[in-house]
């Protein structure tokens, strides 16, 4: 399959404008121009959790294999059941799960069933043992109205039939998936290799854990949230520490990133004035556009693919600030990184919640503002920001439990309205 050029998509769009991107675009822009890994390896079940389905898979066999018990009770023929009349029965044997009575059931008759074991021949119905009364070793009575013909009774292929599609190709797996799997008799499965992605930031000022820092210098934060993000999502981490901000170093971890690895992340040097040298080293290595984003926190971005000695990688250039970084991983990297993996689409999950107090906020561009959000006793759900917005309070990103989403053309928002809001959970 043919890769598309970047300028390509963007010409199809007539409102395009690089110093004025909405979000909308950009992740429109992302998810037209990036496409899937194709490479497959086999696991074994118990290793395949959180990895993404490489193809579908089609039920070997019927679950159950046979119609069976719902519960432990009498299993006997529904036609002798008689409205607002008793029922008495002979116990003619008892079945068991995994070893069942294979005789025929005749008139007057029952068979003392166990949960799961395959209905015997001439029986539809189940009467659960809490059900009856004076049951004894030979006999039993089913009191009037106690179960209607068919009760308890599951029926072959219920679950799942013979060649009928178990699970789709792009399902990441959870554990759920791993008992269908089991139960289906499957040991092993074809899934995508985990994506390769590397990563690194950039900035003089920046000092690894251990360093001794320097006047005006920080420790560098953005690897270590990445790092934590990118696991989450199953990725295989190349960490290429900190860059800093000389063009010959900076070309050289490019190439390095992009010849080892299918997507490259970096935070910093992206900025106005910053990305000047950025710019024109991009424009030897690939194809990349630098975006001004109507988006706060996180406005500069660049995104595109570069390539070296034949081997290419998307390029995922995030702002410096720890809390753009993050916010503009989740709204634009995340799902182009899952769309590589040949994952289904996983939109973010957003909820409606009433906002406990007034958020300022102007038409134009879109805001992701750190929130609490909580459940009252009257149930409705409330969020509250965590104060101070800045792009540079990590802080604040930890003590939020949710993103609140506040659209292009939203104004302030006053307290008791309603507002979208992305919950961390199972995402930070």
């Amino acid at each position: 399959m043919s890769i598309p050029r970047l300028s390509d998509v963007i010409s199809c769009l007539s409102d395009y404008d690089p110093d004025a991107v909405p979000v909308a675009q950009a992740q429109q822009i992302i998810r037209d121009f990036v496409t899937p890994i194709h490479a497959v390896e086999k696991l074994a079940l118990r290793s395949a959790l959180d990895r993404v389905l490489a193809e579908d898979i089609v039920s070997p066999i019927d679950v159950p294999q046979h119609d069976n018990s719902a519960m432990d009770g009498y299993a006997f023929a529904g036609a002798a059941l008689e409205a607002g009349a008793s029922l008495t029965l002979k116990v003619v044997a008892t079945a068991y799960a995994g070893n069942g009575y294979d005789g025929a059931v005749g008139s007057g008759e029952c068979v003392r069933i166990m949960t799961g074991a395959p209905m015997p021949r001439g029986c539809d119905t189940v009467v659960p043992q809490e059900f009856t009364r004076e049951a004894t070793a030979t006999a039993v009575t089913i009191p009037a109205g106690a179960v209607k013909t068919g009760d308890n009774r599951r029926f072959r292929g219920e679950d799942l039939e013979a060649g009928k599609p178990a699970l789709a190709r792009g399902r990441v797996i959870r554990p759920a998936d791993l008992g269908l799997l089991a139960s289906l008799g499957i040991a092993e499965v074809p899934v995508q290799r985990r994506l390769r992605v590397a990563f690194f930031s950039t900035g003089d000022e920046l000092r690894s854990i251990g360093e001794p820092l320097d006047a005006g210098s920080v420790y560098d934060s953005n690897r270590y949230t990445l790092h934590g993000m990118l696991t989450r999502l199953g990725c295989e981490l190349i960490d290429m520490g900190v860059v800093k901000d000389e063009p010959a170093l900076l070309e050289a971890a490019f190439r390095s990133a992009c010849e080892n690895a299918d997507a490259v992340i970096t935070t910093g040097g992206v900025s106005v004035g910053e990305a000047d040298y950025t710019r024109q080293m991009m424009a030897t290595l690939g194809e990349v556009s630098f975006w001004k984003i109507g988006m706060r926190p996180g406005r500069p971005m660049a995104f595109g693919r570069i390539a070296s000695n034949g081997r290419s990688a998307y390029l995922f250039g995030l702002p410096g600030n720890p809390v753009a970084v993050m916010v503009t991983f989740y709204f634009f990297a995340r799902n182009a990184l899952l769309r590589m993996m040949g994952a289904q689409e996983t939109p973010l999950p957003v909820l409606r919640a009433e906002s406990q107090s007034a958020i300022r906020k102007k038409p134009g561009r879109t805001e992701y503002q750190r929130g609490i959000l909580s459940v009252g006793d009257d149930g409705i759900r409330r969020v509250r920001t965590t104060g101070a917005q800045g792009s540079g309070i990590l802080r604040s990103m930890v003590e939020a439990n949710c993103m609140v989403v506040l659209g292009d053309s939203q104004g302030t928002v006053q307290p008791g309205e309603m507002v979208d809001v992305v919950v961390f959970e199972g995402l930070v």
